[in-house]
């Protein structure tokens, strides 16, 4: 579990220049959050940037794939899709998509918030 949190404290290193992240515990994993919402995902050691119909193709372009689990022998794909290594190799890029993720969480926010009645 030590290389999962280094793992999680490098990605929020990365993510300096795109303003204050934190990785918190979720899951088996970690979720990547900024302004409270999440638009990241740490699992079995790989990063998932949320996407939505808006961005989808622009992951989907980088032959990235969406973060998937079975559970009672169904498969189950979430709106994550692995970062490109782009993400990891240059400061501009890791900003570019850091902000594509941010947008699409902003555009879709938590579904599972109570409503006050």
């Amino acid at each position: 579990m030590a290389e999962a949190q280094e793992f999680a404290t490098h990605i929020v290193d990365l993510l300096e220049s795109f303003g204050p992240c934190e990785a918190r515990r979720m899951f088996g994993g970690f979720g990547i959050f900024h302004q409270g919402l999440m638009f990241g995902l740490i699992a079995d050691g790989h990063l998932y940037l949320k996407a939505d119909a808006q961005s989808r193709k622009q992951f989907e372009a980088e032959a990235s794939e969406a973060f998937s689990y079975y559970k009672q022998d169904r498969e189950y794909k979430l709106s994550y899709y692995r970062a490109p290594e782009a993400f990891f190799e240059d400061p501009d890029a890791c900003l570019r998509w850091a902000r594509i993720a941010f947008e699409a969480a902003l555009r879709n926010p938590n579904k599972n918030k109570k409503k006050k009645t």
